[in-house]
């Protein structure tokens, strides 16, 4: 398997919307961090860009992109941008 960093852009225009489905995003998340999928997720601390790193295993590109699919915040349009890509970690305890 394969390990690919995503980066969500979320939409400033919806602040709102994001505060309210935050805790369903948060437990969509959680769900496949328990299922071996999400290794690590969370949001950006810098005031460049409002968004997101998650660090998911899969097969390839397309199912990394898949797993995410279901995302409370992906299903409301609340990200203006998803990239994917595969990365090797070769320092540290991510396997």
């Amino acid at each position: 398997m394969t390990i690919f960093a995503v980066e969500y852009v979320y939409d400033l225009n919806r602040t709102k919307d994001i505060e309210t489905l935050r805790p369903q995003h948060r437990a969509f998340l959680s769900d496949l961090n328990g299922k071996g999928v999400v290794i690590a997720s969370g949001p950006w601390l810098d005031n460049a860009t409002p968004g997101a790193l998650l660090l998911v295993r899969a097969e390839n590109h397309d199912e990394a992109v898949k797993a995410l699919d279901p995302d409370p915040f992906h299903r409301a349009h609340l990200i203006t941008r998803r990239t994917a890509r595969a990365w090797k970690p070769v320092i540290g305890d991510i396997r």
